[in-house]
């Protein structure tokens, strides 16, 4: 009804495009989770991530959404945030998780995550947040002047303070990833028995740590010794049976174990509470609740609002304390 609707609207088309500040990578999981994201349906968004029987007469459409993400192979924008001065987006690889452990199809994923870098370099972002190590990235181009941010430093001080006061000793079981050798690095020096199960595990972080273990790195057959099981992506069913009743599964990897037990506890993955400051979180990031970000989204944020120029990337870490200090400071809550 009002004259000046649809030149308000044509007004609106060219406005020049948002540039972020920080820029999340993510990606696909399963083959339904393209339903959970907000172009997908938004009563599924709200709610954190879980398969529904009914996605299942989606089928065809799934399909086709696979067929498209073969031949759409560049990122796209899935959600815009703001805190306080900065812009945040957050960017989707169109590759599902299972593509992300197959050798064959590695060159295409750093592809396109190396594309999704030089384009955030290109708008200007201040820093990106990555969901791998990415010094390969920093190495094939040293003149970036976007900030890559694992979020690792983050995601240990989380795991350290997730650990109940007065634990003593703690299993470790998973692929052994960069956060899982500072994690125990960080338990040992605390005063922390670190127990590992297996033989070629234990080696790996012998190796690492050395006397730097504190002599509080120890091999162990028994599964029943520790209440505490600090567990990433190759934990297997029946090990999850032998552990005892109450026991807590804390998981460090990006990905939560199975709940096979109704007798133990399982904690999230590596996130925090958002502060209220944070504007138009009207989903879910994956399985987590709503207003809860996992640790290496908001890596990257802080990297920005603390205006920290150093990669976090490669075998590099932050200092875990100034990190969790940072992340206090600007309000973000442990859960």
């Amino acid at each position: 009804m009002d004259k000046s609707s649809d030149t308000l609207y044509e007004n609106s088309l060219k406005r020049k495009e948002e540039t972020p500040n920080v820029v999340h990578l993510t990606h696909l999981t399963t083959p339904e989770s393209i339903y959970h994201l907000r172009f997908g349906f938004a009563s599924l968004a709200s709610k954190p991530y879980s398969s529904a029987w009914y996605l299942w007469l989606l089928w065809p459409v799934t399909l086709w959404s696979m067929v498209l993400t073969r031949i759409y192979r560049r990122t796209f924008v899935v959600e815009r945030n703001r805190f306080h001065q900065l812009r945040l987006q957050t960017w989707a690889i169109p590759k599902y998780g299972i593509q992300y452990r197959l050798k064959w199809q590695k060159e295409s994923v750093n592809n396109m995550i190396e594309e999704a870098v030089l384009e955030a370099e290109e708008k200007g972002a201040s820093g990106e947040e990555l969901n791998r190590y990415g010094e390969v990235y920093v190495k094939k181009h040293p003149q970036l002047k976007v900030t890559l941010v694992d979020g690792s430093s983050l995601a240990v001080a989380v795991l350290l303070n997730s650990i109940p006061k007065g634990t003593t000793q703690v299993l470790l079981r998973g692929n052994l990833t960069k956060v899982a050798f500072a994690v125990a690095f960080a338990l040992c020096q605390k005063g922390i028995q670190v127990t590992v199960l297996r033989e070629d595990e234990y080696e790996k972080l012998d190796k690492s740590l050395g006397t730097k273990s504190e002599g509080k790195l120890v091999t162990s057959k028994s599964y029943s010794s520790c209440k505490v099981w600090l567990v990433g992506d190759d934990l297997t069913e029946e090990e999850q049976r032998k552990a005892n009743k109450g026991t807590l599964f804390i998981p460090f990897s990006q990905l939560p174990p199975k709940k096979l037990r109704k007798d133990c506890f399982y904690h999230t993955t590596p996130a925090m509470q958002t502060p209220t400051a944070l504007e138009n979180v009207d989903s879910c990031e994956n399985w987590l609740p709503r207003r809860v970000m996992s640790v290496w989204r908001i890596a990257g944020i802080l990297h920005a609002l603390e205006g920290w120029e150093e990669h976090e990337c490669g075998y590099t870490m932050s200092n875990i304390d100034k990190v969790w200090e940072a992340c206090l400071k600007h309000g973000f809550q442990p859960l």
